[in-house]
C-alpha cells in the first residue's frame, strides 16, 4: 500500500459520497503487527482497503471505525494494549487514530427491524443518508443489507441519547410497550429532532401523549408524525415504506429550503 493509493481511494469514496473512516496506527511500542504510518478505510460494508496489521486487531479497529460512523462525534484515539485489550498472544501495544470523513448530513435511524423496518431500510439504503437500524433481535437485523449500520443492544431507549441532534428518528418497534420507552428518552432531552415518527394510528398517538403527559413530559414537545408517512398506498409493508420514505424526503426538503 502505498500514500498516493490510498490518497486515491479517499478521493474515489469522496466523488462517491461513501462515508468512512480513516484508521491510522500513530504508535506502536513492543511486538506489534504494524509499525507506526500503517492505515486502512472502512466503510459501512467493513474494510474498503489498507490495512492496520490483520487479524483480531484489524477486527476489532473495524469495528469501532463503523461504531464511530454512527455516532456524532468524528474522531477517536484509542490505546491498546494487545495481549489484555484485543486478546493477542504479543505484548505490544498500540494507538490508533480514527477520523470519520464524507459522513452523510442526514441521519436516519430506525428503532426496530420488523417487516415495515426492512422494506424501509432498503429504500433509504440506496438514498443519500446514513441509515441506522437498533434492535434486540439479531436475527432480524441480519436479515438488513449491508449497507445498513446495525445495533443489537437488549435496551434500544439507552441509545437515544447517542443520536446526533440532526437525526431523523423513525419509532417501529414490537409494540407500544417497547416505544414507549424510546419516545420518554427521546423528549427528556433538551433539544428537539428534526422529525420523530412512530407507526401506529391516530389512536396509538392519543394515548402515547397521554402516557407521556402524564410521566412529566411538556405537551407542546411532544410532536411526532403517527400515523407516520403520507396518506397514501395500502397497509403493505413496502407501500408503507414508499409513504414514510416519501415523508422523509419532504420534511428533509422543507428544512433545507429554510
Amino acid at each position: 500500500m502505498t500514500d498516493r493509493a490510498l490518497c486515491e481511494r479517499r478521493l474515489r469514496l469522496h466523488d462517491e459520497s461513501r462515508p468512512y473512516v480513516t484508521v491510522t496506527v500513530v504508535e506502536s511500542t513492543g511486538s506489534t503487527p504494524a509499525d507506526a504510518g500503517a492505515a486502512m478505510l472502512v466503510t459501512k460494508d467493513g474494510l474498503e482497503y489498507g490495512t492496520v496489521g490483520g487479524g483480531r486487531l484489524e477486527a476489532k479497529a473495524i469495528d469501532l471505525a463503523q461504531q464511530l460512523l454512527a455516532e456524532p462525534e468524528g474522531t477517536r484515539l484509542v490505546d491498546w494494549s494487545l495481549k489484555t485489550d484485543v486478546g493477542m498472544t504479543c505484548g505490544g501495544r498500540v494507538k490508533l487514530y480514527l477520523e470519520v470523513a464524507a459522513r452523510s448530513d442526514w441521519p436516519v435511524v430506525i428503532f426496530g427491524a420488523g417487516h415495515v423496518a426492512q422494506a424501509l431500510a432498503r429504500l433509504l439504503a440506496a438514498l443519500p443518508c446514513q441509515v441506522t437500524c437498533i434492535d434486540p433481535r439479531e436475527d432480524w437485523l441480519a436479515r438488513l443489507p449491508a449497507g445498513v449500520m446495525k445495533r443489537c443492544v437488549p435496551s434500544p431507549a439507552d441509545e437515544v441519547d447517542r443520536l446526533a441532534a440532526n437525526t431523523f428518528v423513525l419509532c417501529m418497534t414490537r409494540g407500544h410497550s417497547s416505544d414507549l420507552p424510546v419516545l420518554d428518552r427521546i423528549y427528556s432531552l433538551p433539544h428537539a429532532f428534526p422529525y420523530v415518527g412512530v407507526i401506529g394510528s391516530n389512536a396509538k398517538a392519543k394515548t402515547i401523549r397521554q402516557e407521556l403527559i402524564a410521566a412529566g413530559k411538556e405537551a407542546d414537545r411532544l410532536q411526532f408524525s403517527c400515523p407516520v408517512g403520507l396518506p397514501i398506498g395500502t397497509n403493505h409493508p413496502a407501500e408503507i415504506a414508499v409513504s414514510i420514505a416519501a415523508q422523509l424526503l419532504q420534511v428533509r426538503d422543507l428544512l433545507a429550503a429554510r
